[in-house]
């Protein structure tokens, strides 16, 4: 499964590093992480490491494959 989670705020580089398994875009004050996601644990575990580091998570969706 393909996955979109846009996070508030622009994340620096050592946060970004926290997701190695996503690709990121910047823009408008905002942070897309976005790329394969294998299951529901690791979708929990991505969302989990966001809750971690207090970033605040805007929106996550599911794309198509």
């Amino acid at each position: 499964m393909r996955y979109e989670i846009r996070l508030d705020g622009q994340l620096s580089e050592p946060l970004i590093n926290v997701f190695p398994e996503l690709d990121h875009v910047e823009m408008s004050g905002q942070t897309l992480l976005f790329g394969h996601v294998v299951d529901d644990a690791h979708l929990y575990g991505l969302l989990a490491r966001c809750q971690s580091l207090g970033l605040r998570v805007l929106e996550i969706r599911q794309m198509p494959e």
